[in-house]
């Protein structure tokens, strides 16, 4: 029996216990950005934490102190040697933290326990990034007790809400995390049949948009026709921010409109589950709008309810601005660039305001290098067929930090999930398939190293 056959075979085995372990975590809310989820954070660090030490791993729970203060999420860091002492070192990165669970109603299963429709294992965290612990989980069972390369997991609780103190985690334990290599589970495949090595991530960076017009609220009928109320001037500033074919129109923020795999409409509208009717909007290829331009999305507005609607004229109104910043460029400069852009388009002279938000850089990948050509075998075994390079139109900012961190390390970015896995949505659901075949490829991969 070949090593493949070998691997394939374990890989197999476990699989149903590693289903099973998804289960586990699935069942635990362990929702990072509500504070009164504390105890259920722990819960959480503590299961996966136990999950390696079954597989022999020094483990220890862990946690670093924000720049603000604030004691971060409970984090996961296990060791495990390999029998050559010269062997290189893999970080394997994962995170156990969710998305809140949005509205419930709105879910076909209960999203608080592991649901298997086919091939869809559905429930929060099934696939963000709950399927990212059990790869590495899988892929480290299937190796055995003897490890080819020696092995440092880190398994992140706050990555759902920024990673608020990451830089002071890998600052705190930096003996610990230093790495040849650095594997972060947490990104798309092409689909599931096809696997994808991440090439890119556009950065991200947030804003509060506040719109004044008035000192205080004022009768509509007395003085409505000359003031226009916040939110409609608000409104009208929102609608600058995109051109008549829907490019953001704001200057200065680049964008690339080609890419090179071929995104067809069909397979997007159903990935994204676009209503009938709806043209897509902005130029240049499908694939480059998602994953090379920069994208802006209105996240939240502060509006008063209809049930608590009087007849009064609003006299501010806050909006969130999230853009989405091409590979590359620095976000800084971005929010700096919308900035000025949103304040000369002030509606009829409305005082214009803008608060910065969230700030976190691209990432782009040498895929060009030997590890990464490594990599791209595994996949193309485990899968049984040629991976493709795609770029992601999200956002993984802490991935900078590992970068100025260890600086002689190779960062690659894997696929765990799949355009049906609903991350961050109601229904969210990992694919069996995708599971075992990231286990498999990640087994083979840490083979490879030591070769």
């Amino acid at each position: 029996m070949s090593n493949f056959e070998a691997l394939s075979t374990r890989v197999d085995r476990y699989l149903p216990a590693q289903i099973e372990g998804l289960r586990r975590l699935v069942q635990i809310p362990s929702i990072s950005s509500d504070p009164a989820r504390a105890d259920q954070m722990a819960q959480s660090a503590q299961t996966v934490a136990d999950m390696f030490a079954e597989l022999g791993f020094n483990v220890e729970l862990c946690q670093a102190t924000a720049e603000d203060g604030t004691e971060g999420q409970p984090a996961v860091l296990a060791v495990k040697s390999a029998a050559n002492p010269d062997a290189p070192t893999v970080l394997l990165y994962a995170h156990h933290d969710v998305q809140p669970l949005g509205e419930v109603d709105r879910w076909s299963y209960e999203p608080l326990e592991l649901t298997e429709v086919g091939d869809r294992l559905y429930g929060r965290g099934s696939a963000d990034d709950g399927a990212g612990i059990m790869v590495h989980v899988g892929a480290l069972r299937a190796l055995g007790e003897d490890l080819p390369v020696n092995v440092v997991v880190f398994i992140e609780g706050e990555e759902e809400i920024g990673s608020p103190s990451f830089t002071a985690f890998l600052e705190k334990y930096r003996d610990r995390l230093s790495a040849d290599v650095i594997v972060v589970a947490d990104s798309n495949n092409w689909t599931v049949d096809v696997p994808a090595l991440t090439s890119s991530l556009r950065g991200v960076c947030s804003c509060d948009v506040k719109v004044e017009v008035l000192e205080h609220a004022v009768h509509s009928g007395m003085f409505g026709g000359p003031i226009l109320d916040a939110v409609t001037l608000a409104s009208r500033l929102i609608a600058t921010l995109h051109d008549e074919n829907g490019d953001v129109a704001v200057p200065g923020l680049g964008g690339n409109d080609r890419a090179e795999v071929e995104w067809q409409e069909s397979d997007f509208r159903a990935d994204a589950s676009v209503v009938d009717g709806y043209q897509l909007a902005g130029t240049g290829d499908l694939a480059a709008r998602v994953w090379t331009k920069p994208a802006l999305a209105v996240i939240g507005m502060d509006v008063r309810p209809i049930a608590e609607s009087s007849n009064t004229i609003a006299p501010q109104c806050t909006f969130r601005l999230s853009l989405r910043t091409v590979p590359g460029s620095d976000p800084r400069q971005s929010l700096s660039a919308l900035t000025e852009y949103l304040q000369a388009q002030a509606p009829f002279g409305a005082r214009v305001s803008v608060t910065p938000g969230e700030l976190g850089p691209s990432y782009q990948a040498d895929l060009s290098a030997p590890v990464a050509e490594k990599l791209r075998a595994a996949l193309g075994s485990a899968w049984g067929t040629t991976p493709v390079a795609i770029g992601v139109g999200g956002s993984i900012p802490f991935i900078s930090d590992f970068q100025a961190a260890f600086p002689g390390a190779q960062v690659l970015v894997t696929g765990v999930e799949d355009p049906q896995a609903n991350a961050h949505s109601e229904n969210e659901s990992a694919s069996r398939k995708t599971l075992r075949n990231a286990t498999l490829a990640e087994a083979l991969f840490l083979e490879s190293l030591a070769e």
